[in-house]
């Protein structure tokens, strides 16, 4: 049980970087922030400063162009955990199990909505100690839309030209993917209840903490000069969004034919599952990139995380002997770490105006790393002694769809 248990630890924690759980300049590096710079060349403007918490502003500051792209980039990340990977999870485990995983999905979207609303936002990205945010923004308290007389709303001061509403949601959506994204690890395996007691703890305890000390200007890694694109520099519809979206295309076609070379050459036949894994794999490498580097070295970036992913999900797998029902260590975790190290390889200053270094971004990786085992391993040890993790051999042989649920496919 206790060497199941430590590579469900492992892979806990080595999922993080789907969000990119890795970042410095993001706030400060805004295309937003800079939009609402006033000129230097009057008093008033030398005076002015950009806030540095949540504050109001004019609605007529508000730019249309970048709240359409970012509400259209949050039903995105939204479909993504509902119905994307829930079918996708779905149809990697056995048919008695299908129903349960779909339910993990939608569970762990609904527990993590609410708890982003409760306080989880506010602890990732309100300013506080470098490594959580204050309680200004619980219950989403002073998050509003004032019409008349002043016809002023609320914004965060990471993305001044979108409603604080829509960057709450926003990140949300990432909050609520990452923990989905764990699931995979134990699928056919954890209690729903204890899956539900875990996602909750590790929300408020791990994300939201190294969210902050990730993204927000007052964090301990913002400040480190770790370099990730996901999250906190997506704010406008602009030529580096542009980019963005090109190397992400690129770097997930890569991977995916890599996986799929690598499978042909090792075992004959390359499979739907492989290639699909593939792209997720470059999806998850890029993550962190996509900002920062150009076409060429995007695809360099896939080629490399599909290979080494490949590897990971079954060489690598079976040397350590960990248990990873639907390998989101191999995938998610290694494609992670692979994209966040190549980031500082490629990043291009001629884009995003930052040199890269390699050592800056293994330190961000091993911060991560290290919080996240140790965080984790304590809220599942404290499970396991009261609620349990497992369900018995019993209730795992009949299928949990019957056994936690009483549902099944017919």
């Amino acid at each position: 049980m206790m060497s199941k248990l430590s590579g469900l630890v492992f892979l806990c924690v080595l999922a993080l970087p789907i969000p990119a759980a890795w970042s410095d300049e993001a706030p400060s590096a805004s295309p937003a922030a800079t939009t609402e710079a006033p000129a230097a060349s009057t008093p008033a403007a030398a005076t002015a400063a950009a806030p540095t918490e949540p504050t109001l502003m004019a609605a007529d500051k508000i730019s249309a162009g970048d709240t359409a792209w970012m509400l259209t980039s949050t039903a995105l990340v939204l479909m993504m955990s509902i119905p994307g990977l829930a079918l996708f999870y779905g149809g990697m485990v056995r048919k008695k199990n299908v129903l349960a995983t779909l339910m993990q999905t939608f569970a762990i979207t609904c527990l993590v909505t609410l708890l982003w609303w409760l306080i989880g936002y506010s602890w990732a990205f309100t300013p506080g100690s470098p490594f959580l945010g204050g309680a200004s923004r619980a219950f989403f308290n002073g998050m509003t839309f004032i019409h008349d007389p002043t016809n002023r709303l609320s914004v965060s001061h990471l993305a001044l030209t979108i409603p604080e509403t829509v960057y709450a949601m926003f990140q949300l959506t990432f909050a609520a993917i990452t923990p989905a994204l764990i699931a995979g690890a134990f699928a056919d395996r954890m209690k729903f209840s204890a899956m539900l007691v875990f996602m909750a703890a590790w929300s408020l305890l791990v994300y939201s903490p190294i969210a902050h000390m990730v993204w927000e200007p007052t964090g301990w890694l913002n400040k480190a000069g770790v370099l990730d694109y996901a999250g906190g520099t997506v704010g406008a519809a602009d030529g580096r969004a542009g980019m963005a979206m090109l190397a992400t295309q690129l770097a997930t076609a890569a991977a995916a034919l890599a996986w799929a070379s690598a499978e042909w050459i090792s075992r004959g036949k390359p499979s739907v599952l492989g290639i699909a894994s593939g792209a997720v794999a470059g999806l998850v490498a890029i993550t962190p990139a996509s900002g920062f580097v150009g076409p060429t070295p995007a695809v360099i970036i896939g080629i490399v995380a599909g290979a080494v992913c490949f590897i990971a999900a079954t060489s690598l797998k079976h040397a350590l002997g960990y248990d990873d029902s639907l390998d989101a260590f191999g995938v998610h975790g290694i494609g992670g770490i692979v994209g966040a190290l190549l980031t500082g390889v490629f990043a291009s200053k001629e884009i995003s105006g930052l040199d890269g270094s390699v050592l800056i971004q293994l330190k961000g990786v091993a911060v991560t790393v290290i919080y996240g085992f140790a965080a984790s391993f304590i809220i599942l040890k404290v499970i396991d002694m009261t609620v349990g993790l497992r369900v018995t051999e019993e209730q795992e042989r009949e299928g949990l769809d019957i056994s936690l649920h009483g549902e099944s496919i017919e």
